[in-house]
């Protein structure tokens, strides 16, 4: 687990964040580091909107904000039924970033 430079909690609030943000925008570029912490996160999260029912909305309502719940529970999951997984591609830039000399890379849904 890569820790950012960051406590547990800032850390936690850090990737629901990101996930928040992918999920809104379907695709975001973001470094190589945070778009492979990322990736299984919101795997796991699309896994439990692929159900379908209302306790697997509830469970996604304590991870995401309901905007976002919402959005990968009723647009981005029904999408995916069919697939059993690999709903997410990282694809790397080969560029860095000027200030810190960071990898980036692109993260989106198939």
């Amino acid at each position: 687990m890569r820790k950012f430079n960051r406590t547990r909690g800032d850390r936690k609030l850090f990737l629901k964040n990101i996930a928040h943000n992918l999920v809104l925008k379907e695709r975001m570029q973001t470094t190589e580091a945070r778009a492979k912490e990322i990736r299984p996160i919101v795997e796991r999260l699309l896994a439990i909107a692929k159900r379908g029912d209302i306790a697997s909305f509830r469970r996604l309502l304590t991870v995401l904000p309901k905007v976002s719940a919402e959005k990968l529970f009723h647009d981005i999951a029904p999408r995916y039924k069919e697939r059993n997984g690999g709903a997410l591609r990282i694809i790397l830039q080969g560029k860095t970033r000027k200030r810190d000399g960071a990898h980036t890379a692109i993260i989106e849904f198939v």
